[in-house]
């Protein structure tokens, strides 16, 4: 039992710190603790997780929806959440019965770790480290998202995402893949990701203008020939 305490002792200070790594407007500890929502979402549902690891089922469904009504984050107490986890701005976010997500994850306002139907067994996401969701994004199914991936905000991500990869979009698709990296660090950098629609129509602009030579040169050799034909 004191093992099990000094664990979660230690699982929450690592929730704590956290806090300060990734958001600037941290000022105090006395702050955290009694203003961050997330802080208190993630800490309820660690009390939860064990209350449903030890079979007081109904225990357990009574803290998280408790935690849910203070603060807005729905945290089923089945979802296996490792280290430093942090939700920002965190109203609205939604985390199934069967989610699993690594170390130093970050979550933002809104997000979705869900279920696509009423499949039994494993039928929510697994996330690895270091993964990034922004604002709004769904992640449903039993899929994997790997080690160190950003999936952009608004996002709905329905297929496994590689490790080292940024997804945008609906349905989300691959944008960056093993690009630049920087081991170990955390990107919050959610601000700053490719738009796929933005590529699209400056593929689209760069065509019409090609097009747009093209015919303006046809048009010129059109009218040197009349000219021929006329002086004939």
């Amino acid at each position: 039992m004191r093992r099990e305490k000094s664990k979660m002792l230690k699982t929450i200070k690592a929730d704590i710190d956290a806090v300060f790594d990734r958001d600037p407007a941290a000022r105090s500890l006395v702050e955290v603790l009694l203003t961050y929502s997330g802080l208190h979402a993630i800490i309820m549902h660690r009390i939860a997780h064990w209350f449903q690891n030890n079979n007081f089922l109904l225990v357990a469904r009574i803290i998280s929806q408790f935690s849910r009504f203070l603060t807005g984050i729905e945290i089923h107490p089945g979802a296996e959440i490792g280290n430093g986890f942090f939700v920002d701005h965190g109203m609205g976010v939604v985390i199934g019965e069967t989610t699993e997500i690594g170390d130093n994850v970050t979550l933002y306002q809104g997000v979705t770790l869900g279920g696509t139907g009423k499949e039994s067994g494993k039928r929510h996401p697994t996330l690895g480290d270091n993964v990034m969701v922004s604002a709004g994004a769904k992640v449903l199914g039993s899929i994997e998202i790997g080690d160190n991936a950003k999936i952009g905000a608004g996002a709905v991500v329905l297929k496994p995402v590689p490790e080292n990869t940024t997804v945008v979009g609906v349905p989300g698709k691959v944008v960056v893949q093993d690009g630049e990296r920087i081991r170990g660090e955390i990107d919050l950098q959610h601000g700053d990701l490719p738009d796929p629609v933005e590529e699209m129509l400056k593929c689209m602009n760069n065509r019409i203008e090609r097009l747009e030579k093209k015919l303006k040169a046809s048009e010129q050799k059109f009218n040197e020939s009349e000219k021929e034909v006329e002086g004939l």
